[in-house]
């Protein structure tokens, strides 16, 4: 099975966080780390990856965090996957080391099968990511918070 780094994986959820739980004001680094278990060291490098990118809006001040930068339904997790993963190192794919069977049969199945995957990838939307959260049921409402309008 293929597997995504743990960066990518944290990132889809940082992402899908911020925009589930979307409010008049931004979501605050520490409420997703709560949420979600990510350790803050690794989230706030995912997020100004992010915030460069176009995918993130980042909010400075006391009452400042991210937001997304575009609608939901137009960021996709193939997007996400990408900036994350240009992020890594990869050493995977330095050509020219393995054997001709590795260079010429195994590595570009390897290629086909990542580009099918990126390509079913960029079909899912972040809004179908949380119209899966409401079908599963996996997150709390929100807690209503306070109004001091009079």
């Amino acid at each position: 099975m293929l597997r995504m780094s743990k960066k990518t994986l944290l990132a889809l959820e940082a992402v899908v966080d911020i925009a589930y739980h979307a409010r008049p004001e931004p979501v605050q680094s520490k409420e997703i780390t709560k949420r979600q278990g990510i350790p803050q060291r690794y989230l706030e490098q995912v997020m100004q990856q992010l915030v460069h990118a176009g995918v993130l809006k980042g909010v400075r001040g006391p009452r400042g965090g991210y937001r997304l930068a575009r609608e939901r339904r137009r960021i996709t997790v193939g997007e996400i996957v990408r900036i994350v993963s240009a992020m890594e190192v990869s050493e995977e794919n330095s050509g020219g080391n393995g054997s001709s069977i590795g260079d010429k049969v195994v590595r570009p199945l390897l290629s086909r099968v990542q580009d099918n995957m990126m390509r079913e990838l960029d079909d899912v939307t972040i809004e179908d990511l949380c119209r899966r959260v409401d079908e599963k049921g996996v997150v709390e409402p929100l807690a209503p918070t306070a109004d001091f309008n009079i």
